[in-house]
């Protein structure tokens, strides 16, 4: 890999905590030594937050494409009018229209390779609905605008210790259960246990399944979904050659420590898996959309309305999601370098010490 690796950033809400954490992330002169930042939002409005917070002289220059970027500095893309301004702690239709303005744009560079990866700052799912956005999430939108040849979109939550994976996203809890299907399940360790590998570098990733009921179903008094769905679905998975064990019951899953012993956990609904996973790595924590040919990372907070505009946000999720991409983006290049020319199959036949058969023959 010879090339610097460009990493666009989205702004999100403007009106939420996203300028904040780019800019404090981008302070480390150290981070335009490693990537090439291009933000995709507005120079005015990030200037206007710099000033406001008084947070160091990050020098951003206005390009009007990636191609443009070249050197150790950070990048800025103006995909909003000048007449757009920011409203701190406010949800307003503006800003949804601005976060889909630079996510629309982001992508579009990503999926012709002029941008490697993709960080989003947080958006307001409310305020960023509309005839071209009518989804629940980035995930959502992701899978819909980048999914190719059937690319089954997965949301994982991971930092250092825990790589946590969500069967279902955002739906509304009476809908979970209808939504836990064998054929999801299967589907979903599959996309997983190839991230694993492939973004992870894991060679033979171990996958704990959790379960839907409290107690696993308690033998059937509690819910028959372990026995009748989940445990057929871990069982098809092993067939597969995937390690996947399981259902654990949820509530004492992560407090007496058993998530060490695997390297992913799939979880039945959302805040079965983010809830445990943000008290323990809140700001340590990022969001990985897996299982799609592009790579994309954001924090693994919110729009954080209520400390918007008052210098308090942490950038350490938003420096370790620019980070995550970055490995995930080398990860994926020693992959296919080595897959590039594999071996030739051959065998050498028993009992003979000169014949060596090539399997590409036959």
């Amino acid at each position: 890999m010879s090339h610097k690796i460009k990493v666009g950033i989205t702004h999100g809400d403007i009106n939420g905590v996203g300028y904040e954490v780019i800019l404090k992330a981008l302070e480390d002169p150290r981070m335009a030594e490693l990537c090439t930042p291009v933000i995709y939002g507005s120079a005015k409005i990030a200037s206007a937050y710099r000033k406001a917070l008084q947070l160091g002289a990050v020098q951003l220059t206005q390009i009007s494409s990636p191609a443009e970027a070249v050197g150790d500095a950070n990048y800025i893309i103006n995909v909003v009018g000048e007449d757009v301004k920011a409203e701190p702690g406010q949800s307003t239709p503006d800003a949804g229209k601005a976060a889909f303005a630079a996510l629309e744009a982001a992508v579009a560079d990503l999926r012709r390779g002029d941008i490697d990866v993709l960080v989003t700052a947080p958006i307001n799912k409310a305020n960023i609905q509309s005839e071209t956005f009518n989804f629940p999430g980035h995930t959502e939108y992701l899978q819909a605008v980048s999914a190719e040849n059937g690319a089954e979109a997965l949301m994982v939550l991971c930092n250092g210790t825990m790589r946590v994976a969500l069967l279902t996203t955002h739906m509304p809890l009476a809908k979970v259960a209808q939504a836990v299907t064998k054929e999801a399940i299967v589907s979903k360790l599959k996309v997983f246990a190839r991230s694993l590998h492939r973004d992870f570098g894991i060679q033979a990733p171990r996958i704990a399944v959790l379960s839907l009921n409290p107690h696993a179903g308690d033998s059937g008094l509690l819910g028959t979904e372990e026995q009748e769905i989940i445990m057929p679905a871990i069982e098809e998975a092993r067939q597969l050659k995937i390690l996947a064990f399981g259902p654990y019951a949820a509530d004492g899953f992560f407090g007496s420590g058993r998530f060490v012993k695997f390297d992913g956990i799939l979880a039945m609904y959302h805040d079965q898996g983010l809830a445990p996973f943000k008290a323990m790595a809140m700001d340590e924590g990022i969001n990985f959309t897996a299982g799609l040919p592009i790579i994309r990372t954001s924090p693994d907070h919110g729009t954080g309305y209520d400390i918007a505009g008052r210098g308090e946000a942490s950038p350490d999720s938003m420096r370790r999601a620019i980070y995550a991409a970055i490995d995930i983006y080398r990860n994926r290049c020693i992959d296919d370098e080595a897959h590039r020319s594999p071996l030739r199959k051959q065998y050498r036949e028993k009992g003979s010490d000169n014949v060596v058969l090539d399997l590409d023959k036959e």
